[in-house]
């Protein structure tokens, strides 16, 4: 990778994702697109910006052609809760964006990054240990546009060459973002509710069980799969990656050894418990480990103490909610 566009640079992972880049590849060679606010800190001065809507191809083309890129991370979508209430956006947002990156980067000649999510499996699917080749019929429309996502990446792959590569995230927990309308997103705002003292009020049920990943682990993923040596890639889209896997209890308790004044009470949201039902328990991610040397840093504790320790340096004794 030389020069990266990054679509859909102001969300969860890429507002994180640009920063990370930047830090490796230089702050000229990264161009971040944006489509609407809000927009991270100092967004348009640490380097080159773009207005982008990514369901215009000819605006991503255009930003190929002018910022000479080789690379473009297609990270626009609409999150799992989200896209239920508005299934038209999330296919638009979802798959049409898809669709325009893999064409640019047929005729112009680039590399694609789009993560797919563990929503691309479904209720049929093995619960535990995930395989990586497997059943895959979900039940929600963002499932649906990971999974036609997977095989377009791979049609264009096998057709044209393009060089098209994934990993399935788990959910993303992040001490940068606030929640923005995922299934996963109470793992994050519990922190925040931790810190400020604040009493949290969990969407899913106690025993509901999903694969997490800390943010360093995510955007390490992101960037390590597509310096992979091609030659050694059996899997491109997508992989199975994992790092931790935890139900509402566990996190609960692993952040009372920090607050063990916390209180978190029960108040399940029907939509977010559907769709987390229907989703894996965990991850086997033995082929990532194999084709391109995965390996998560972070545990539950290990992400607890960081996300708790970062947020107090942030929001010290200020309450902060969603």
């Amino acid at each position: 990778m030389k020069n990266i566009l990054i679509v859909g640079s102001t969300g969860q992972i890429g507002s994180e994702l640009s920063i990370k880049l930047r830090s490796i590849y230089g702050e000229n060679n990264v161009v971040c697109g944006y489509y609407k606010p809000p927009y991270p800190e100092g967004f348009f001065e640490s380097g080159p910006t773009i207005e982008i809507d990514a369901t215009d191809k000819q605006q991503i083309a255009d930003a190929v052609k002018k910022h000479n890129i080789d690379t473009i991370y297609n990270l626009a979508a609409i999150l799992s809760a989200t896209a239920e209430k508005n299934p038209k956006l999330g296919w638009d947002v979802g798959l049409n964006s898809l669709m325009n990156c893999l064409d640019v980067a047929k005729e112009l000649d680039c590399a694609v990054f789009t993560p797919s999510s563990i929503g691309a499996f479904g209720p049929s699917t093995p619960k535990d240990k995930t395989p990586q080749d497997t059943i895959q019929r979900p039940t929600t429309v963002y499932g649906i546009t990971k999974v036609m996502g997977e095989l377009l990446s791979d049609y264009y792959y096998t057709r044209w060459g393009v060089d098209t590569r994934s990993v399935r995230f788990p959910g993303i927990i992040s001490n940068l973002t606030l929640p923005g309308g995922g299934t996963t997103d109470y793992a994050v705002e519990i922190y925040y509710k931790a810190v400020a003292g604040e009493k949290f009020t969990c969407p899913i049920k106690a025993g509901t069980f999903m694969d997490m990943m800390y943010m360093p682990d995510a955007l390490n993923a992101a960037i390590s799969i597509m310096e992979a040596n091609p030659d050694k890639l059996i899997h491109r889209n997508s992989f199975n990656i994992a790092a931790m896997s935890f139900d509402p209890e566990m996190i609960y308790s692993a952040i009372k050894k920090h607050y063990p004044g916390f209180v978190m009470e029960y108040d399940v949201d029907p939509l977010k418990q559907h769709i987390a039902d229907s989703w894996p328990n965990s991850l086997d991610d033995t082929c990532a480990r194999q084709e391109w040397n995965w390996r998560p840093e972070y545990d539950l504790e290990k992400m607890t103490a960081d996300m708790i320790r970062v947020l107090k340096d942030r929001f010290g004794s200020v309450k902060v909610t969603k």
